[in-house]
């Protein structure tokens, strides 16, 4: 485990800050009646879910509070360290809650990402991806020379891109003086995969360049198993084992021909949707002095689609401990019944996430005071326009009188699937005390940077 001095870190001065963010017309959560009120000004208020307009994205607070504490404590148990992918959120406010629970550093995407990260004061990222950008790597050169607590962790997956990184960052040194060694990762992919050299002989001869080169350091190796397979049967699961130990041998090999520049390397792999397997193959590295990382990152949020079913702690669970909880909801208005049987409601692509499944609706909202919320059956969301969800439902069964269940003006609340194409549609996403609850409260507001 981490001493406190080797903990991540974050700028939680900077982070408490966003409180006193205005709201406005930008943020299309926010209504006209609370726009120009601080964060905390709102959050004091606690305004009721019926004060706020549709269509609408929330977060459950105790959702949220439950899944972080979940994956911490599984991760503990196996002597794993966790770095979540923060742009399934792209939340500073959110990160923090997971660097509170002991997250050992904080996963991006990009070098755009690892500004917002670094705006934010975090003190050890995991970018999952070559960085070759000479203006990138000019950057992270300086940031790295300017914060001595700051580590970067980058991957690479070919010799050219070892020798593009090499080149940025010597012209570099040889403009401004001399600079740290940015920490590199040999990426290892599968066929059919994402990124990531497709043969042993290939990541080894990227593990020598980057050991080669006075201006990087190999510190580990690293890959995405979830581009392999798309469900959690034994087939994919067996898919994912065989490149995890194809990442272990690359390991190991790498150890034996003494390449590694550090006295931990890493082995990281892991997203939301196999990590018991990842569990199950790189957990025995721990007791060989090695640091094993999983990246997950929409645990935190979870869903009522995709992850529902895939994750190992989803509604069919594959490994031990508590399941996660579905943490955002939608809530759309009906606004047309412009034929029989279809009913138009006021969110769509726009607003809503539809990779990886449509919304599924829940429940109807109390209509008026003294009702609780109602589920709704029956009823299908089939397609997503821009600004617009077509709900259909069986026109003959009578259900409801002409307008069938769901009458306009009606509030639905949807159960959504893929938060990494939730949370980039909304600026300011409201945080709910109880999604369930007849006239739920908003207790935060979560800022994000996409």
């Amino acid at each position: 485990m981490d001493t406190d001095d080797a903990r991540c870190r974050l700028d939680r001065e900077r982070v408490s800050a966003l409180a006193d963010e205005r709201t406005s017309w930008r943020h299309k959560s926010v209504p006209p009646e609370l726009q120009g009120l601080t964060v905390a000004e709102v959050r004091a208020r606690r305004p009721r879910l019926s004060e706020l307009g549709t269509p609408l994205l929330t977060l459950s607070r105790p959702a949220l509070e439950h899944n972080v504490r979940v994956m911490a404590d599984w991760c503990a148990a196996r002597g794993l360290s966790l770095a979540p992918h923060g742009k399934t959120t792209m939340a500073p406010q959110l990160w923090s809650q997971q660097v509170d629970a002991g997250a050992w550093a904080i996963t991006v995407a990009n070098a755009s990402q690892l500004g917002v990260a670094r705006a934010f004061g975090v003190t050890r990222v995991m970018v999952a991806n070559s960085l070759i950008s000479p203006q990138a790597l000019r950057w992270v050169a300086d940031e790295l020379a300017a914060h001595g607590d700051l580590r970067v962790l980058v991957w690479a997956d070919s010799v050219e891109t070892v020798r593009l990184m090499h080149d940025a960052l010597a012209a570099h040194v040889a403009d401004v003086g001399p600079r740290p060694p940015l920490d590199v990762l040999v990426e290892r992919g599968g066929a059919g995969g994402r990124t990531g050299a497709r043969t042993l002989a290939t990541s080894l001869d990227v593990a020598r360049a980057i050991a080669r080169s006075a201006h990087l350091r190999l510190a580990g190796v690293a890959g995405y198993e979830g581009a392999l397979a798309h469900d959690s049967d034994e087939g994919s699961r067996e898919v994912v084992r065989a490149w995890l130990h194809d990442l272990v041998e690359v390991h190991g090999q790498v150890s034996d021909a003494g390449l590694y520049e550090t006295v931990e390397p890493i082995v990281s792999a892991g997203g939301s949707a196999f990590f018991d397997v990842v569990a199950e193959v790189l957990e025995p590295l721990t007791s060989a002095g090695v640091r094993v990382v999983l990246r997950s990152g929409a645990y935190q949020v979870h869903d009522d689609g995709f992850y529902r079913h895939v994750s190992p702690l989803g509604d069919e669970p594959r490994t031990d401990g508590p399941v996660l909880r579905p943490a955002m909801h939608a809530w759309v208005r009906v606004s047309s019944h412009p034929e029989p049987g279809l009913a138009l409601l006021d969110g769509g692509k726009r607003d809503l996430p539809f990779d990886e499944g449509l919304p599924v609706v829940q429940l109807r909202r109390p209509r008026g005071p003294g009702e609780d919320p109602t589920p709704v059956t029956g009823c299908t969301v089939t397609a997503l326009n821009d600004q617009h969800a077509f709900l259909r439902y069986d026109a003959d069964g009578g259900a409801g009188g002409a307008d069938g269940p769901v009458p306009i003006g009606d509030v639905l609340r949807l159960g959504l699937s893929h938060p990494c194409t939730a949370m980039d549609k909304w600026s300011l996403v409201p945080v709910i005390d109880d999604a369930d609850a007849a006239e739920p409260a908003v207790v935060d507001l979560v800022r994000t940077y996409f």
